[in-house]
């Protein structure tokens, strides 16, 4: 079950409201382009992309920033098209990654080894409106699942791939592309916190002992 997974994704807007309800915020490098940068990173995305908050105020360090530009930051990487991804739980929620689909160990899970249920997706996917679709191309090279692809007449997206990010629909020039509502029925409803979490993988480790 995807209830004992530890990341999940979340379009920009849900992404938006939980820094905005923030106090404190920080910037750091993100350890999987770090660890990329090791072997040989694939991209040219900026390392320093991973945002973690608090609803109390923390002390100043090195990396931290104020929450106008936490929210600048997020807008940048959206327009990047990096998918945010934070913890798998409704509460207590302290970051937020911004991942690419070469170097996130999470988003590899499904690229490079066909892990669909690596990740929690977002309780939404993504559709294409066929005719106002003009085949430019753009969702398919923000996708970072390759759940989308251009064809003969217009996008197409993949359900079994689509994490529900977003990111098809903020960068379609033409609002060909929109996120709609699973089924309640293909809902996952993340644990309440890191406990109810942590209780959950436990049982199910158990399960499969």
């Amino acid at each position: 079950g995807l209830g004992d997974v530890y990341k999940r994704q979340l379009p920009y807007e849900d992404v938006r409201a939980i820094l905005s309800r923030a106090g404190s915020f920080r910037l750091n490098d993100c350890i999987c382009r770090l660890q990329q940068d090791q072997v040989g990173r694939r991209c040219d995305f900026p390392t320093r992309t991973c945002l973690s908050f608090s609803r109390a105020k923390r002390p100043p360090s090195p990396t931290s920033i104020s929450r106008e530009v936490a929210l600048e930051t997020l807008d940048e990487f959206e327009r990047m098209g990096l998918v945010h991804t934070v913890s798998n739980v409704r509460t207590g929620i302290g970051y937020v990654c911004n991942c690419c689909g070469c170097c996130c160990g999470i988003l590899r899970g499904i690229n490079d080894w066909g892990i669909d249920g690596s990740v929690a997706q977002a309780n939404y996917y993504a559709t294409v409106n066929r005719r106002a679709c003009r085949r430019c191309g753009r969702c398919e090279k923000r996708c970072q699942v390759h759940a989308i692809g251009v064809e003969n007449k217009a996008a197409k997206v993949d359900r079994r791939r689509c994490i529900g990010c977003g990111l098809c629909v903020t960068g379609c020039p033409n609002g060909a592309a929109s996120l709609r509502k699973k089924p309640k029925a293909q809902a996952v409803v993340p644990p309440l916190n890191f406990a109810a979490w942590e209780r959950e993988r436990l049982s199910r480790r158990k399960q499969l002992a």
